[in-house]
């Protein structure tokens, strides 16, 4: 790495922490950049504002993304009470991300869990290439076990 673009490296990391950011010409015509204010004697000086934090945060770790695109989970559920309400709080509490699909509120999808599962009953989850019609933590957590999702929500690649 070239010096100019460690220094502009430092430059940036520096400015991020510092929240204020100040430019302004010296008499020699030298740009100068700071997180003090320039000095008196400085032509053009302004202050500059920052958009935030400069480092993005992915929240999603490398495992959950990649399961998620190897093995995606659709659920088919209705408002059909007690257990697609344990199905839903199931995917939310471990940090699963899917895809709602609700077969009363559209022909398309009941005709395609039909076609899936024989039937038209819910909760049905699909893990991937797998599904399992009706509600069981440990049978759901298997499947996703499998697929290699997260163990909980939050859960950090090692």
């Amino acid at each position: 790495m070239t010096r100019i673009a460690l220094y502009l490296l430092l430059f940036a990391v520096g400015a991020a922490q510092a929240g204020e950011l100040y430019r302004w010409v010296d008499e020699r015509g030298t740009v100068s950049y700071s997180d003090q204010p320039p000095p008196p004697s400085a032509k053009k000086a302004e202050k500059l504002k920052g958009k935030g934090n400069v480092v993005e945060v992915d929240k999603e770790s490398f495992s959950l993304k990649q399961a998620k695109n190897l093995s995606p989970v659709i659920l088919y559920a209705t408002a059909c009470g007690q257990f697609c309400d344990q199905a839903t709080d199931f995917l939310k509490q471990r940090g699963i991300p899917y895809t709602p699909k609700d077969p009363s509120k559209e022909l398309e999808i009941a005709v395609e869990l039909k076609k899936l599962t024989g039937a038209v009953d819910v909760p049905v989850i699909v893990v991937g290439g797998s599904h399992f019609k009706g509600f069981d933590a440990a049978t759901w957590g298997r499947l996703l076990d499998a697929a290699n999702y997260p163990k909980s929500a939050g859960q950090k690649d090692k």
